[in-house]
């Protein structure tokens, strides 16, 4: 059979239960299998006599079979081989006193125990690699590593019988079995070791015909007897014994051309890259842990040349692309001028930024990453009345109807006194949400499709087919985490130019990453608070400390007698919920050391919190009110207003408030279960108060954060510090940039298995440097064939959203 990289598992391995066990593991094809990569590699084993030997530490040394037995398990269906050894030789030579041990070895499978019989013989020598246990005073290996040794007691037997053995000699045999070995992550219906055999396997087949026949001569593994999958089909998938036994030692085949090279060969050799094949070898077959690390190195800058490649032509494709031409700034200088504030220098700059990219015949790609309440929106809407002073449309995408009524009600007050566009009409502001009647929503359709110059804010509603802009100069989406790819991407065929793109996030994203995710555009990065803002306190609270949250309370109440508003949040919304660690509205996932579900408590739940809350003799007379995904949005509307205007004082809600809910009389948010949200989430909610100038608190409370703990240090990160970048960072180094980023990668089968964002970031910023370079000099280099399908399976994998705004 000509095996690929692209040939299904199902058609190589024969043994059923190991095709669904890898299945489970999303490894379904050869190439699965490849980049199934260890999570770690254990430690070199130390050779030790018999003498030396510790329990509980794995050792090798080499022994020969002085008994064999075979032994019924009546107890059970099966057999128990007790195999007695000595290690007079070897110890000897390592100048040690001999001893004994017995190899223990279990099956129910007779045609197994009659094969590992034929194999342990009494005089057999023997290469063993296990851990050592004391049984009734003895010393004992259960189920250990294997290797035969060939006798040399003349040339003719050798050759005779040289297929029988594993190696020809106990230095050759000790070499094998003391290597690091990878470690996997496994299930319980598969063990590492047999995932680490398969592996082994299946490049072994890949290897070219001639190479193949110099491996099969030299070095086949006699744990699989020179056919690895008769043997699966003869054991156990978790039994360790035999089919364990894998020569991790053969030699590795030269080439591979089912395994070709992804990098071009300028790109492998100025880097100083192993080649592909190898580098899979080194890293599931490692002879050391350097080779084990230059292996990983390898496949890494592979993984950071293919996307920074992507982003370079997908940068080059927009700067080739055709767009609006927005050159009038007397909307934009108008809405300056009658600010009732003083722009921030940071705002001053990327407003210049932005008019600048607006005034280019290509279309603008640019992030605006800005700290919660440093004044994005009016960034935004100057960069919206650029396109509409100019003659053209401009959307702005909100995640939530909450979040596009206020942004409609914000601009439509600031944009009240302008001047006319150059149409002669006033700036028309349109709101359109999936949640309008019929009649309003044709209406604000029609509108929009006759192509007056006009602000349309909208929901989701301005992904539907039924939206047509046809002169859409710009798209502003805010909170671009909150969308998929492809709804990003529908607002860019409006009409027959494409429009510029400016996205825009509160959430924290290191530069290193946001230069990964977001390579193709421009960053920007708003740091300044507005001029009347107070620093937000952070305190953390164990819900335990009675006394402290007595205070706490306390001090809740007499802000809602001053007028001022509290937000209390938990991660789920009732008891009832099942999992209770995700609330129905998007809550991340637990964090921390103690995440095992079985010692942490149960999650707070909004109704849970709302009814203790509403107990409490601090409390008498205050109203409460709740805010869960499950509302319907007239309910939302209404539960805000009532929040806004004091009716309701005390919000209890899920994290459906994190993002662009904004009621400046709020000054105290209390977050239960604080350990539970990513760090970034964290620093989101807490940008929710003190947005009204005065002065704020936000409370996180934790039921496991103990001195010492991961959750406490954790906690600590966002008390310590205001900053969202260095909590971004830290959020990242702990979580992962999927959760950090929060985008639309639940379900996508990512290329990317071993980039780092935060440790390779310079070897991100390398490859990016490299590819622009090639790009200008050799572009042919790009376009290789190999390469260029890596980049396109990337884009097409779902990694799209990594170079897309």
């Amino acid at each position: 059979m000509n095996l690929t990289l692209h040939t299904p598992l199902s058609s190589v391995l024969t043994n059923s239960r190991r095709v669904h066990a890898l299945k489970a593991l999303g490894v379904v094809s050869v190439g699965d299998a490849l980049t199934y990569y260890p999570f770690r590699v254990a430690d070199p084993v130390p050779m030790l006599a018999l003498r030396q030997a510790v329990a509980g530490n794995r050792m090798a040394f080499a022994a020969e079979v002085r008994d064999v037995r075979a032994i019924p398990m009546n107890a059970r269906r099966g057999y128990r081989v007790q195999v007695a050894v000595d290690d007079a030789g070897y110890a000897q030579r390592r100048q040690s006193a001999p001893s004994t041990a017995i190899l223990v070895f279990f099956s129910y499978k007779k045609h197994y125990i009659d094969w590992l019989l034929s194999r342990m013989r009494i005089g057999t020598r023997l290469v063993v690699s296990g851990e050592p246990s004391l049984f009734n005073g003895r010393l004992q290996f259960t189920h250990p590593d294997v290797l035969t040794v060939a006798y040399h007691d003349d040339a003719a037997t050798q050759d005779a019988e040289r297929s029988v053995f594993d190696v020809d000699t106990e230095e050759e045999g000790l070499r094998r079995v003391t290597r690091p070995r990878p470690v996997y992550h496994a299930s319980s219906r598969i063990s590492s070791d047999i995932i680490h055999e398969t592996i082994l396997d299946l490049l072994a087949r890949l290897a070219d015909s001639e190479s193949m026949d110099e491996r099969d001569a030299q070095n086949m593994s006699a744990g699989s007897s020179g056919e690895p999958e008769i043997m699966a089909m003869v054991m156990d998938d978790n039994t360790h014994p035999a089919a364990t036994q894998l020569d991790s030692g053969r030699a590795w085949p030269q080439t591979s051309t089912a395994v070709p090279d992804i990098l071009p060969e300028i790109v492998r050799t100025t880097a100083k890259l192993m080649h592909r094949y190898d580098a899979f070898w080194a890293i599931h077959d490692p002879q050391s842990v350097e080779q084990f690390k230059r292996g990983l190195h390898t496949l890494r800058y592979e993984e950071a040349f293919i996307s920074q490649v992507a982003v370079v032509q997908m940068r080059q494709q927009d700067r080739q692309s055709r767009s609006y031409v927005c050159s009038s700034r007397v909307l934009l200088e108008e809405f300056i001028a009658d600010l009732p504030f003083a722009l921030t220098h940071g705002q001053r700059e990327v407003i210049e930024d932005i008019v600048s990219d607006m005034g280019r015949e290509y279309p603008m790609q640019r992030l605006l990453q800005g700290e919660v309440g440093s004044g994005k929106t009016v960034v935004a809407l100057a960069a919206i009345l650029q396109a509409v002073g100019s003659g053209y449309q401009a959307v702005l995408v909100a995640p939530t109807q909450v979040l596009a009524e206020q942004h409609m009600g914000t601009i439509s007050r600031m944009v009240a006194g302008l001047s006319e566009t150059e149409d002669g009409e006033s700036v028309p502001v349109i709101l359109l949400t999936g949640g309008m009647k019929l009649a309003a929503r044709r209406k604000a359709l029609a509108q929009v499709a006759s192509g007056v110059p006009c602000i349309v804010v909208a929901t989701h509603a301005a992904f539907s087919k039924s939206f047509q802009a046809p002169n859409l100069a710009l798209t502003v989406i805010d909170e671009q985490h909150r969308f998929g790819v492809e709804q990003r991407s529908a607002l860019r065929s409006q009409g027959e130019r494409l429009p510029h793109t400016l996205v825009m996030t509160a959430t924290p994203i290191p530069r290193s990453a946001a230069m990964t995710w977001f390579g193709n555009l421009d960053i920007s990065w708003l740091t300044e608070l507005p001029g009347g803002r107070k620093p937000i306190r952070t305190v953390v609270v164990h819900e335990e400390d009675s006394s402290t949250m007595v205070r706490m309370f306390s001090h809740i109440r007499k802000r809602i007698d001053a007028g001022e508003r509290v937000y209390v949040v938990c991660p789920r919304i009732d008891e009832d919920d099942e999992g209770g660690d995700i609330a129905s509205d998007g809550m991340s996932t637990p964090i921390g050391e103690e995440d095992d579900a079985q010692t942490r408590p149960e999650p707070h739940s909004v109704v849970g919190i709302r009814d203790r809350l509403e107990g409490l003799a601090q409390f008498q007379g205050v109203s409460f009110a709740t805010l869960t995904g499950r509302d319907s949005d007239e309910d939302k509307q209404r539960i805000m207003a009532d929040f806004s205007t004091g009716v309701t004082p005390i919000l209890v809600a899920t994290t459906v408030i994190e993002v662009g809910v904004d009621v400046p009389q709020a000054s105290c948010i209390v977050i239960f279960d604080a350990d539970r949200f990513g760090l970034a989430q964290l620093h989101q909610l807490r940008g929710r108060v003190g947005r009204g100038g005065t002065a704020s608190w936000a409370f996180l409370i934790s039921r496991i954060a103990q001195p010492g703990s991961l959750a406490e240090q954790r906690l600590d990160v966002v008390q310590g510090t205001l900053d969202g970048a260095e909590i971004a960072q830290a959020d990242l180094q702990l979580r992962g940039a999927g959760d950090v980023l929060g985008d639309a990668q639940a379900g996508v089968k990512s290329s990317l298995k071993l980039l780092r964002v935060v440790q390779d970031a310079d070897m991100i910023v390398g490859a990016h440097e490299f590819a622009e370079k090639l790009l200008d000099s050799h572009p042919e280099v790009l376009q290789e064939p190999e390469l260029a399908g890596a980049v396109l399976d990337l884009m097409r994998g779902g990694e799209s959203q990594l170079v897309s705004g």
